[in-house]
Order: C-alpha cells, then sequence, then structure tokens
C-alpha cells in the first residue's frame, strides 16, 4: 500500500512549502528520489512516475512550490531563482540534515529543472550529495528557433505583462502564474541568454554540474521545450555522459509526446518510466 506523508517546511511566518514523502512497504531507505514539477502544475504531474519508482522500491520526495499545490500562497513577489534559492534548499536541507540522506536522485519536470540546475550553480554543496539527474521537458533560452516562435513568446509575454498573470485554464493546468515569474522564462529565450535578476550567467556556470543528467524531450513539444531548446540546455553542462531521450513516433514511441504526457500518462509509464528506472540503476 502506498504511503503519504506531507511535511510542511518554513518558509516565514505561517508560510511553508509542502514536502510530500511516497514510500510503501518495501521502500528502501537507501534509494531516495527528489522530485518537483515545473510551472502552472504541482505533485499531481510527478505522481505517475512516483507511483512506479516506489513499486520499484524507491521513497520518492515530492516538492511543490510556492504558491502551488498545497504549499502556502503567499503575496510577496517570487520568480524562478526564489525557488532556486530558497524552497528547494530549505527542501533539500531537510533531506540531508534532518532525514540523513547521504545521496538522492533527481527528476524534475519543466521549469523544475531550471530550478534545480540554479540550485546546484548557487550551492554546490548539494553537487556531491546527488547521483543522477533526469529532466524532463526541459530547457530555458533555447524555444525560439523562427521568427514565428518569437513573435508567439512576445505576444504571451505582452498579454501577461497586462493580465499581471496567466491564467491556468488557458493551458488547461490547474495553477496560475504572475507575470513577474513568468517574465524569466520569456526573456531568456527572447534574448537565449540564462541571466539572473542581478546579472549573473547561469548558463556559463551550468559546466560546473558534473553530475550526469538524462534530459527527456518530446517531438510534440513544439513550443515550450522543444528537442532543439533541451539539447541546447543539456549541451550547456558540457558533461559526454549526459544522454538526450527524444521520444516520439519517428524513433520508436506511440506518440509524439507533448510537454506535458512525456512525463503524466500511460503511455510514459509503460515506455519512458522504465528506461529512467534503467538509468538511475546504471
Amino acid at each position: 500500500m502506498r504511503n503519504e506523508e506531507l511535511i510542511k517546511l518554513d518558509i516565514g511566518v505561517d508560510e511553508h512549502i509542502a514536502l510530500w514523502k511516497i514510500s510503501n512497504e518495501v521502500s528502501d531507505t537507501n534509494l531516495n528520489i527528489f522530485l518537483t514539477h515545473g510551472t502552472f502544475s504541482n505533485r499531481k504531474v510527478c505522481m505517475g512516475i512516483a507511483d512506479f519508482l516506489v513499486e520499484k522500491g524507491y521513497t520518492c520526495w515530492i516538492m511543490e512550490w510556492r504558491n502551488h499545490g498545497d504549499s502556502s500562497r503567499i503575496n510577496s513577489k517570487f520568480n524562478f531563482e526564489t525557488i532556486a534559492k530558497e524552497d528547494i534548499k530549505i527542501a533539500f536541507d531537510y533531506l540531508f540534515d534532518v532525514q540523513k540522506i547521504q545521496k538522492i536522485d533527481c527528476i524534475t519536470h519543466s521549469g523544475g529543472g531550471i530550478c534545480l540546475t540554479m540550485t546546484l550553480i548557487e550551492y554546490p554543496q548539494y553537487r556531491s550529495k546527488i547521483n543522477k539527474i533526469s529532466l524532463f521537458a526541459c530547457q530555458s533560452f533555447g524555444a525560439v528557433n523562427s521568427t514565428g516562435q518569437y513573435l508567439k513568446i512576445q505576444l504571451g509575454k505582452w498579454l501577461a505583462s497586462i493580465l499581471g498573470f496567466i491564467p491556468s485554464k488557458l493551458l488547461g493546468s490547474p495553477e496560475d502564474e504572475p507575470y513577474h515569474l513568468m517574465k524569466q522564462w520569456f526573456n531568456w529565450n527572447l534574448s537565449k541568454e540564462f541571466i539572473g535578476e542581478d546579472g549573473f550567467d547561469y548558463r556559463e556556470n551550468m559546466q560546473d554540474i558534473n553530475i550526469p543528467i538524462l534530459s527527456i524531450c518530446g517531438l510534440g513539444d513544439t513550443f515550450i521545450a522543444p528537442k532543439s531548446g533541451c539539447e541546447q540546455f543539456l549541451n550547456a553542462f558540457s558533461n559526454s555522459h549526459n544522454k538526450l531521450l527524444v521520444c516520439g513516433k519517428e524513433r520508436g514511441y506511440k506518440e509524439d509526446y507533448n510537454h506535458g504526457r512525456i512525463l503524466h500518462s500511460s503511455s510514459a509509464r509503460e515506455e519512458i518510466y522504465p528506461i529512467v528506472l534503467e538509468w538511475l540503476g546504471e
């Protein structure tokens, strides 16, 4: 039987982020995986692969960003760097210092991988504690490969700035996102740079992360994390041990996976999750 435990980690007065422990009676205390979602999402997008891995003996820890899922709704502005420097750091400190986990693997979706990358750049002390990383549909500066894509992202930025947020119902997703957060993603892709608010160049420092990474992209994901963008993001780590997995019909898969189904679908469970499991065990 699967067990779910909600752990509330303080991020301020009467504010917390939600960390979910997913396990069962056969979970090995030495096999731990940290998972987190991306924009417009919450822990539910990670539950499919978490259930699969728990069945294989892993204990999964799913962190929900502030203002997402069961984490607190706060009024102050935040962006990707806030999630990286505060939320993930707090979760890691709990896992490594309180739970005394020695080594962990990481699985992320979309913006979760962007945030994890920034965390590992900002706090290099965590790098030695991570075995491997699996990035699902992750890129931050490679979505624009044509004039049409540039105009589409520019229009999205303009509309979001007027509204002040992007309504989740437009995307069929569970969470709204504020313009202050999404502005970073728009700007990174429009400029083809990965620069922090203070001018820090994250892209230039990605090569310092030597953890083996499996980047997984879908051929049906043509806007948020297209194959070329995921490949550019992975190549910035400059690690020969990294691998790019492209999932689409021309590669023998059941479908041209889109941004969501690449991680959360019955097809992904059948033909992508086993590849991730094998990658973790290599």
